[in-house]
């Protein structure tokens, strides 16, 4: 297991990047700033997808200041919820002629790596939380994991969207079934009386055993939606990437088209949106495509 010092060295000098960071955006030239403040996730919404998201558009000396600090929200502190990390989409445009700010962001990203790989080759999650949150207390660790991105080529537009994914796990019928199984030791959550809460899972146990023993499972649970930034050269030159922090776009010119992050509001209508047809679509369980 890694050592208590290893660690908490790894993240001092991860900090420490990350400080020299802001303050050289702070002195460095600044051509536009953006930050597209979000609403805090309550400890009650943490589970739940939401329907809509207000986003606040910040400008100027405020939106700079706000980005800045964004970089080092490492640590859980006074915030609503432990499980939903911070969002902080935005947008630095900054002249940088020397590529000193370039060659800084490349060292944060280098040190967010390592101290991830050190994080990880601790293979047991309790242990891995526990040696890390003894070497950094309150430290949320896959914030300080979040890299920083940046373009220094010269993009046609810089966009911002909100991206939907899910969370998937395989898992064999076996498994699916000892799920269902500690399900019925469980008290009912749902709104219905405890006799039909089992008949429910019963039915479910059922849908699955009649599966043949070599189906493969998946569930695929939706998660929360998260900003995202989409870096566009042509119609087949195009990237995207987190907008969970600032993206800093270097030695910007004129002629690049710069978006703003639009309020949230969930559409079921959309034509592109795949149809999915669970198995159980109580614990988002398919059958996987073979």
């Amino acid at each position: 297991m890694k050592n208590k010092l290893s660690i908490r060295s790894h993240f001092d000098y991860l900090f420490d990047q990350v400080s020299l960071l802001c303050e050289e955006i702070k002195n460095a030239d600044i051509t536009k700033a953006y930050y597209y403040k979000l609403p805090p996730v309550q400890k009650k919404d943490e589970l739940s997808a939401p329907e809509n998201i207000h986003v606040e558009k910040i400008t100027g000396d405020l939106a700079l200041a706000n980005c800045i600090a964004s970089y080092k929200d490492l640590f859980i502190e006074k915030k609503e919820s432990g499980k939903v990390l911070t969002r902080h989409p935005g947008i630095i445009l900054v002249n940088d002629p020397n590529d000193e700010l370039k060659n800084r962001l490349v060292e944060v990203n280098l040190a967010k790596e390592a101290f991830k790989e050190l994080v990880l080759e601790i293979a047991n999650n309790d242990a891995r939380f526990e040696a890390v949150h003894s070497a950094v207390p309150g430290l949320v660790t896959l914030a300080a994991y979040r890299k920083i991105h940046f373009e220094h080529s010269i993009p046609y537009s810089v966009r911002f969207t909100w991206m939907t994914k899910h969370s998937t796990k395989s898992l064999s019928k076996k498994a699916a079934l000892e799920i269902l199984q500690r399900s019925s030791q469980y008290t009912n959550p749902r709104a219905i009386d405890q006799q039909s809460w089992q008949t429910l899972l019963e039915q479910e146990k059922i849908r699955v055993s009649s599966l043949p023993s070599t189906s493969k499972l998946r569930i695929r649970r939706p998660t929360r939606v998260s900003p995202e930034v989409n870096v566009r050269f042509s119609a087949k030159n195009r990237y995207h990437v987190s907008g969970a922090l600032p993206f800093v776009l270097l030695n910007p010119q004129e002629e690049t088209k710069i978006g703003e992050l639009k309020n949230y509001m969930r559409d079921d209508s959309d034509p592109r949106k795949k149809e999915y047809n669970y198995l159980i679509e109580r614990i988002y369980l398919e059958e996987a495509e073979n």
